[in-house]
């Protein structure tokens, strides 16, 4: 079941913990209740709010776990964030600054709610931000791409299981591909 209470995602956990499921329209209808809430406590802080990652791009299987980005018009606006967020049950989660220092991470939904929600805090004008959305553009105007990025996920689900670090890095060479494509791609456009 999925927020609530009504949708039942179908998928299968493997025996290691990782769940990988079938794209599921309500994912979209999910963020946009979810930035209503984060429009309605840091409304007046923010500059944007985008949905990213993979439940961001329509028929592309994933976790379930709907991404959320935030700009600011600076970083240091993210402490004021913190409170008005926690307000509507996002836990602020520090320690994963160190890995990556020009994002705040919160995150909302996990045991005992079904729904998981990621949020990222960044600058606007952010390489994080930049980046997130040219692949999630990327995937949407070119599905034969999404669909070779959903196999690869669910092969590397079923080789990593909960070893979440391993599965992401695994990623990682695929996803810095897209984007330096996407990138080309964009600026022969432009010219």
């Amino acid at each position: 079941m999925i927020a609530t209470g009504v949708v039942k995602i179908a998928g299968k956990v493997n025996e290691r913990g990782v769940l990988i499921v079938d794209y599921n329209p309500q994912w979209a209808v999910l963020f946009k209740k979810e930035k209503d809430q984060i429009l309605n406590v840091i409304g007046q802080i923010i500059v944007e709010i985008e949905h990213i990652g993979s439940t961001a791009v329509p028929n592309l299987g994933a976790k379930p776990i709907v991404d959320i980005m935030v700009a600011l018009p600076h970083l240091e606006d993210a402490e004021k964030c913190i409170k008005p967020l926690q307000s509507i049950c996002y836990e602020y989660v520090p320690e994963h600054e160190v890995s990556t220092p020009e994002r705040r991470y919160f995150r909302k939904g996990y045991p005992p709610k079904e729904q998981h929600y990621h949020l990222h805090m960044v600058e606007l004008t952010s390489d994080f931000w930049e980046r997130h959305l040219i692949f999630r553009d990327y995937l949407r105007t070119n599905p034969e791409v999404a669909r070779e990025y959903f196999k690869l996920k669910k092969r590397l689900a079923t080789k990593y299981g909960s070893d979440r670090e391993g599965y992401t890095e695994a990623k990682t060479s695929f996803i810095k591909s897209i984007v330096a494509k996407a990138k080309r791609v964009r600026c022969e456009q432009n010219d």
